[in-house]
């Protein structure tokens, strides 16, 4: 099985190569705007043909180095094709972030705590933040084409990262956990001894109602300084997110450990269907990165050697785990309680739905382990 994750990396340029990387981002930028017209107009996604009639003028008119240039035409010409296979309509797609993109061994290299990368004016070696990077360099990982990001006057580097790890076995799986996320518990598990994890999530909700008052305040004034604010809060609140969500998924698979099953729902539909909610709970429910949540938990998972499946999340919060009754009247959604309307068996709706997944997840285990 191959894992495959991005890192996000800090290089720290002196002043000298803060300027040379911009100019060079600038002029990729340039670059990439100026084929994205030629492919606008012509349609042509024939890297060879773009290569004949766009290499020179891009070499010479933005100053690109030759690997440069060729990641150009590599760059836009992907755009183009991603936005055909998301069934957009054809228009011209435009570069506005400053970004450069670099081929491993080529463009760029990492080692001793310096990343080496070509510029405008030729290669300059940057030093970068290791902390965090170490075990990266142990062998087993390979670097993909990374791409150097500006950001709030600092730079960053994204590289993809591939690691070749031995799949587990289904018949050494040790542990089944069924994972129900929410918004009044962010993670609810129910695990194979019976025993019931919550991740609370007041402080959460109370911090995003706080932007989303934040946010409603500045809509109000509609002045350019309030736009550039309402900005800078949704990049603010994204990051924040992610961070909730890289710990959440972290504790989780520490709690557990190799050879583990995690079953969650697959909330593939869950915008569409929570859009239905009343307006005033709209926000909460539909903002929340869920899908971000289950990859994190899915590579993280990965690397410890454990499995993750996603499940039919129908019914997951309505059935009876005691006698399978299955009733939209079993849950109280507002007071977040089950109760069974056949057997009268009571708990926490969270919990019934971690019970109910976890019920799934054995179902799961014992159709591959017997039809194998």
């Amino acid at each position: 099985m191959e894992l495959v994750l991005t890192a996000k990396v800090k290089i720290v340029p002196t002043e000298e190569q803060h300027t040379m990387l911009q100019q060079t981002l600038q002029a990729y930028r340039e670059g990439c705007n100026y084929l994205s017209g030629v492919i606008y107009t012509t349609k042509n996604l024939i890297q060879a043909r773009l290569h004949t009639t766009t290499y020179r003028y891009l070499r010479e008119t933005f100053g690109l180095r030759s690997q440069m240039a060729q990641s150009v035409i590599k760059t836009v010409i992907a755009r183009y094709k991603s936005m055909m296979e998301n069934g957009h309509d054809w228009k011209k797609v435009g570069f506005k972030k400053p970004e450069l993109d670099l081929v491993w061994n080529r463009d760029y290299s990492l080692g001793h705590g310096v990343f080496s990368v070509n510029t405008l004016a030729g290669r300059v070696k940057v030093p970068f933040v290791t902390k965090g990077m170490e075990h990266y360099f142990d062998g087993t990982w390979k670097f993909g084409t990374a791409k150097v990001v500006y950001k709030h006057g600092k730079f960053f580097l994204h590289i993809p990262m591939t690691k070749h790890i031995e799949e587990t076995e289904w018949e050494h799986i040790n542990e089944i956990v069924g994972v129900d996320m929410g918004m009044n518990f962010l993670v609810t598990t129910y695990d194979s001894h019976g025993k019931v994890w919550f991740v609370k999530g007041r402080h959460v909700k109370d911090k995003r109602a706080h932007y989303k008052q934040l946010r409603r305040h500045l809509q109000q004034r509609q002045t350019a300084s309030a736009r550039r604010r309402l900005k800078k809060i949704g990049q603010r609140e994204t990051r924040w997110m992610t961070d909730v969500n890289h710990q959440v998924s972290k504790a989780l698979v520490e709690r557990y450990g190799a050879n583990a099953l995690y079953v969650l729902e697959d909330l593939t539909g869950v915008r569409e269907a929570t859009e239905k909610v009343r307006k005033r709970h709209r926000y909460e429910s539909v903002s929340w990165a869920y899908d971000q949540l289950r990859q994190m938990i899915e590579y993280k998972a990965i690397k410890l050697q454990s499995k993750v499946i996603a499940v039919d999340p129908r019914y997951t919060s309505q059935t009876c785990p005691k006698c399978g009754h299955i009733e939209k009247a079993n849950r109280d959604k507002k007071h977040h309680r089950f109760t069974c309307k056949n057997c009268h068996y009571r708990s926490n709706d969270d919990r019934i739905g971690g019970m109910n997944l976890h019920r799934k997840g054995i179902e799961y285990l014992v159709a591959v382990t017997t039809s194998a």
